[in-house]
């Protein structure tokens, strides 16, 4: 079992900067490729970032290529999403998520077994 809570959203302006962190409890995070997915109001679940097991690998959707950053310290068992030049496209629910036994990384939802809460971030003009 693995357990994801993200933290670190919240009201920013454009152009603005936030990170966002996810801890995982449970066994064997270090195994497994992780990703951010964010869900804007009346829109289906995104992929925005993923990452490697070992954080050599990332992948990002083009619309964050250049302003996000996705990085994961296993020592920590925690994942970060550092955005910067945010828009206010940005603007979603954002959530952190863990495949299960597999080290690839993947821009499907249904690839992905646990998933944290959510955490909102709000970006103005």
């Amino acid at each position: 079992q693995v357990r994801l809570v993200e933290s670190g959203g919240g009201l920013v302006q454009a152009g603005d900067s936030l990170t966002l962190s996810c801890e995982a409890s449970g066994r064997m995070f270090s195994t497994n490729a992780m990703g951010w997915f964010r869900q804007a109001p009346g829109k289906e679940r995104m992929f925005v970032a993923a990452i490697t097991w070992n954080g050599r690998s990332s992948y990002y959707t083009d619309s964050v290529k250049g302003r996000f950053t996705i990085d994961r310290d296993n020592a920590k068992n925690t994942l970060y999403l550092q955005m910067q030049r945010l828009k206010t496209e940005d603007t979603a629910v954002y959530y952190c998520a863990a495949r299960w036994g597999s080290a690839v990384p993947s821009n499907r939802t249904d690839e992905y077994m646990y998933w944290g809460q959510g955490t909102q971030v709000t970006v103005s003009s």
